[in-house]
């Protein structure tokens, strides 16, 4: 039986809530692989594509853990079998284990941002423009574990201060200046000039790239890869199957407007994820021409964004700074929520302290960090995923967690609301203050059929079968 706490932290209001949840949602895969994958899949038709599915397959999945996190007050350890009874502990027992093993290797890839801020901060950006920089970096013994334990010890420290003083203030700072430095960043974005030295390619130029659309060659089967890169990506992105938004919704207040709430959510993830291309592309357009953008993740964050920033001189130096500033505050709003959901599912099924859950939880964390660390040297292997991906200890854990549990995650959750507890128990919760449900049969339709269907299609994906 789910221990109950007599007392559940909540966030002080809406506000709280939403940038505490659009924090999460907005975190290293809006930077650094919406952009490359805008570019790779026809610009404009990836967005509208997005788009789509963010008001209908982002929505019913947000809508659905956000309804169950509410209306069980429980993290999601527990909310599964709370909600659905005995049967359904397993969804529980998954959403626990996906942020407990996403938890030590997005620390680490904290580290790396933490790292390179470190590096423009101390004027050496042009350093990191070289090509054999970050593989020098992850490589090395040290380095990258005591980055790593920095990051992790910034997460750490602020999820131990608790929901209020800890998760919804830094949420509160942080979101703002994070906004606000993704907009100053775009605007230099759009601005750059075409010269000589860049071909005579603006700002501008790689703007249009990142929004028109580009139909050339496209078939029937390269649109379907078009849907299924924006579904990964929307997946991804919203912070969805790891047990966070089921766990932050068990804080949210009952007299609170959840439709607006999730509504609110949706919008900001998806402005940043647009305004990620809009500051991405077209720097590395301008400065090193389509060829720059076919990176994603860590060759786009920390080797070709690197180069475009030495490329435009002392003014690099001082972007470069305010980037990674920016990417380290994306990357501890998402690290805070992920070890929030491990950490609220051990206070409500053992009863322990939040001190008591934080600190062990971030001790495991930090061990399996180092390991993750080591598996760029010391326990170097080669592996090749069933998706046909070669990696390391880190793709592993990541593969393990984003292409196999996450979807199954996902879909079981579609199957205990959409024909287990029907949909009208969400709607039931969302609109219980007399609130409008605008999307009702949409939703209905979507939580039961569509969703897991489009799901089931992810999986496969991800065992390389389609």
């Amino acid at each position: 039986m789910p221990h109950h706490q007599k007392e559940r932290s909540t966030f002080s209001g809406s506000i709280g809530f939403v940038l505490a949840a659009a924090g999460s949602a907005i975190g290293l895969g809006n930077l650094w692989r919406f952009p490359y994958l805008a570019a790779k899949d026809g610009g404009g038709l990836f967005l509208v594509v997005y788009l789509i599915l963010v008001i209908t397959f982002g929505y019913t999945l947000l809508m659905s853990e956000i309804g169950i996190g509410r209306k069980t007050k429980q993290s999601s350890l527990t909310a599964y079998g709370v909600l659905g009874g005995k049967k359904w502990n397993w969804l529980g027992y998954i959403s626990a284990i996906v942020p407990f093993f996403i938890l030590p290797y997005y620390a680490v890839i904290g580290g790396w941002v933490t790292k390179y801020a470190t590096v423009f901060i101390t004027g050496h950006g042009m350093d990191a423009a070289d090509d054999a920089f970050f593989g020098g970096f992850i490589t090395s013994g040290a380095q990258p574990i005591i980055f790593n334990l920095l990051f992790l010890g910034a997460t750490v420290f602020i999820i131990y201060q608790g929901v209020n003083k800890g998760i919804e203030n830094m949420s509160k700072v942080l979101m703002p200046i994070l906004l606000i430095m993704i907009f100053g960043i775009s605007i230099f974005a759009l601005t750059l000039p075409g010269t000589a030295e860049t071909g005579g390619r603006s700002g501008l130029d790689g703007f249009w790239v990142f929004l028109i659309p580009d139909f050339t060659g496209l078939t029937f089967r390269g649109f379907c890869y078009v849907v299924m890169d924006a579904m990964g990506q929307l997946f991804y992105s919203i912070s969805v199957a790891m047990g966070i938004m089921v766990t932050y919704a068990s804080y949210f207040k009952d007299e609170e407007n959840l439709v607006k709430s999730v509504n609110r959510i949706e919008f900001f993830d998806t402005l940043v994820a647009f305004l990620a291309g809009v500051m991405i592309i077209p720097v590395v357009f301008v400065f090193m021409g389509k060829e720059g953008m076919s990176s994603a993740g860590p060759g786009l964050m920390f080797v070709a964004i690197p180069k475009a920033f030495a490329a435009m001189g002392k003014m690099g130096t001082v972007i470069g700074i305010i980037f990674f500033l920016m990417v380290i505050m994306a990357a501890l709003t998402s690290c805070m929520s992920i070890l929030e959901a491990v950490v609220s599912g051990l206070m409500d099924k053992f009863g322990w302290s939040r001190k008591k859950a934080t600190l062990i939880e971030g001790t495991i964390a930090a061990v399996l960090g180092v390991i993750v660390c080591l598996g760029y040297n010391v326990f170097y292997f080669e592996y090749t995923l069933p998706n046909g991906a070669v990696g390391q200890i880190l793709d592993i854990f990541d593969y393990m967690t984003n292409n196999v549990l996450m979807p199954v995650l996902a879909i079981g959750t579609c199957l205990l609301v959409g024909w287990a507890v029907k949909p009208k128990t969400i709607i039931d919760e969302a609109t219980k203050n007399g609130e409008r449900f605008g999307r009702k049969m949409l939703y209905i339709v979507m939580v039961k059929f569509v969703t897991p269907i489009l799901l089931a299609f992810l999986l496969l994906s991800a065992f390389g079968l389609i």
